[in-house]
């Protein structure tokens, strides 16, 4: 006859279920590294996209593309040319494998046609209120920050925020009415960066006081331009009218433009400014920037140059080689 069956202890349980949740704790991490890595070869394969459609728009055009639009427009000639504002991502819109998605867009009126925020054309509404999954790295929150319009994470290089952040004549490969040529890039394509990416915004909008803003996913907002230091240091607002990243049609600092004035993730707040005190109407709510690249990406950013590759960059980077590569011809080395 067979002895009476025997169960474990509880000490054994313990044992074992200690043993289980050890090797929980070691296969988790595992697990969120590798969707992480999984997620930033997609974040990669987006800027690809984006940087293989700028170099078909300059085959095709002899030129990039514009990083932001600014022009009169006949049938409001009294109206600002900023209002115009179509992004480089708006421009490329012939030239993306999925240029279906946006091949109803009219870019011969501009982003705004009245003074409202909403004031946006019939025509181009429904278009510029797709979220576009290209436009999106999945390390971010992957959801809408408008109402009206579609989010990105992703902006093209305006240089190195000389001239307190200027978007006019920047030294890099896109800003306001850019019509930049092979041969204005002498620092050669694969040492200048054309794109990277940034965070979405988040937190309350248009305050004067920083509680609830995230260096991350905010922006302080100055009443000074070019940008200087002490204006930035002491914001009026902050999230002014809008969050970060809130358009990929809207050709500006808050969206679809960057530059390297600061370091990738830098721990300084980015800091914006429109010419308001102006009646000229060619430059009348012009937007200043100092923006930093930013990701979810521990350790750094992904970027991609203007030959279509892609790097990794990583936050410690010497601050003076990273404004290096963000200038088409500054006669530097440095390389990624």
């Amino acid at each position: 006859m067979s002895g009476p069956r025997r169960g474990l202890t509880l000490i054994e349980l313990l044992v074992v279920t200690a043993i289980i949740g050890l090797l929980l704790g070691m296969l988790l991490p595992a697990v969120q590294a590798a969707r992480e890595a999984a997620r930033r070869t997609s974040c990669t394969n987006n800027l690809r996209q984006i940087s293989l459609a700028s170099i078909s728009h300059q085959a095709a055009r002899g030129r990039l593309p514009v990083g932001a639009e600014s022009r009169q427009w006949s049938e409001r000639p009294d109206f600002p040319h900023q209002f115009f504002r179509w992004s480089v991502l708006a421009h490329l819109a012939p030239f993306y494998e999925q240029e279906q998605l946006l091949d109803r867009l009219d870019l011969d009126v501009p982003l705004y046609v009245g003074l409202t925020p909403d004031a946006i054309a019939p025509q181009n509404k429904p278009i510029v209120r797709l979220s576009v999954p290209m436009f999106l790295c999945p390390s971010d929150r992957m959801k809408p920050v408008s109402e009206l319009f579609g989010p990105t994470n992703y902006a093209g290089c305006s240089g190195s925020g000389a001239g307190g952040g200027t978007p006019f004549d920047a030294d890099g490969l896109f800003y306001i009415n850019s019509r930049t040529r092979p041969k204005n890039v002498t620092d050669g394509f694969s040492k200048t960066v054309a794109f990277s990416e940034s965070l979405l915004g988040d937190g309350p909008v248009a305050v004067r006081s920083r509680t609830g803003i995230d260096v991350a996913t905010g922006y302080g907002f100055a009443f000074t331009t070019p940008l200087t230091d002490p204006a930035c240091n002491r914001p009026f607002y902050y999230n002014f009218t809008d969050l970060r990243g809130f358009s990929w049609a809207n050709g500006e600092y808050r969206t679809t433009l960057y530059n390297h004035a600061r370091r990738p993730n830098d721990e300084t707040m980015d800091c914006l400014a429109a010419l308001m005190s102006t009646t000229d109407l060619a430059t009348m709510y012009a937007g200043y920037g100092w923006r930093a690249a930013r990701s979810r990406h521990p350790g750094g950013v992904n970027v991609a140059t203007a030959d279509g590759a892609s790097h990794f960059v990583k936050d410690s980077i010497d601050s003076t080689v990273w404004k290096a590569l963000a200038t088409r011809a500054g006669g530097e080395t440095a390389g990624l």
